[in-house]
């Protein structure tokens, strides 16, 4: 059955609906509260240890609302489960897996700007899997925000990234791209399985089919041993934290923004997170590192909120998406 969006007369739903584009980006921000605690963890737990620690926690936490909406999840057809499948796979568990191993080359300045790539992936995949246009002046606002958040994260050395790229390391290389693939991909589809159902299904959805991948993955790691790591601080405070702000929060914000907002525009409100964890650099310890906060820094802050308002705006614009049940696109207009 063909499905339209349609904007909710409830006010508070209809405020949510106009700012979509901007409640992006604030969840994107909250993914970055997830280093602080995630820090705490790496001395003693391997990334995938992590991962599925907090994919379990944030399971127990959705299970009675994938319970309630099975109805709607019955509903959700083959192209709907296999949209939501590569999430779970890919955005939920290889691209953190792949993003973080990236970061053991001690190559930032390589991983950091090859994750930029994210938005232009993510803006391929929209228009051939979900048929997206945008109009002309979308281009470049995109190549703006693009600039920006260069500047953002290279204002200390803008050669930073050709001189990480001259020294070879292509592995960190790949894994950086194959992370930004996947997490685009997620974009896309998740935008695809919201025309079906709720954004509280399709976040129960993510986790609980990501869990059972991340299981597999520890054991071909470590065997049942990769189990035995823990200790109970690890619950208390960190993991339970990363689970609820940049895990469960984060991730019902952001789908339920996407829910109203095209792929290609949602992938540049993204581009927040990567701007929020470079300027977490300049507060203090034990949050930060004290550093000083660049005027490039400022400037390429400036420019990517002046875009993302300015899509938002724009945005307001656009007719409603109509999702056609009997393909894997979606049509504007």
């Amino acid at each position: 059955m063909d499905s339209v969006e349609r904007v909710s007369d409830k006010p508070s739903q209809a405020g949510i609906d106009r700012f979509s584009v901007i409640l992006v980006a604030v969840a994107a921000t909250m993914w970055v509260s997830d280093a602080y605690f995630r820090n705490q963890l790496i001395k003693h737990l391997s990334p995938t240890q992590i991962v599925v620690a907090e994919d379990a926690l944030i399971v127990l936490f959705l299970l009675p609302v994938l319970i309630r909406s099975w109805h709607e999840v019955r509903g959700l057809g083959t192209r709907g489960w296999i949209a939501v499948g590569l999430i779970a796979v890919g955005a939920q568990s290889l691209a953190t897996i792949l993003f973080t191993a990236s970061f053991s080359y001690q190559i930032y300045a390589e991983t950091l700007v090859l994750q930029q790539t994210q938005p232009l992936i993510a803006i391929l995949l929209a228009w051939i899997v979900l048929g997206e246009r945008r109009r002309p002046w979308f281009w470049p606002a995109a190549g703006v925000a693009l600039v920006a958040v260069y500047l953002v994260v290279f204002a200390q050395d803008p050669l930073a990234p050709v001189s990480a790229l001259q020294r070879g390391r292509f592995e960190a290389g790949l894994l950086a791209l194959g992370a930004a693939a996947f997490w685009a991909s997620g974009t896309v589809l998740g935008r695809y399985a919201l025309g079906s159902i709720s954004f509280w299904s399709m976040t129960s959805l993510r986790f609980t089919l990501a869990l059972p991948v991340l299981v597999v993955i520890v054991l071909v790691q470590y065997g049942p041993s990769g189990f035995g790591h823990y200790q109970a601080s690890d619950f208390w405070p960190n993991l339970l934290a990363i689970a609820i702000v940049p895990g469960l929060l984060a991730l019902l914000l952001y789908y339920r923004a996407l829910s109203k907002t095209p792929a290609s525009i949602a992938t540049i409100a993204e581009m927040a997170y990567p701007v929020a964890a470079t300027l977490i650099f300049w507060l203090p310890p034990p949050v930060g590192f004290n550093q000083p906060l660049l005027p490039l820094q400022i400037v390429g802050t400036a420019l990517l909120l002046g875009v993302i308002v300015f899509l938002n705006w724009t945005k307001e614009k656009a007719p409603p998406v109509v999702v056609q049940a009997g393909a894997f696109k979606t049509a504007e207009g």
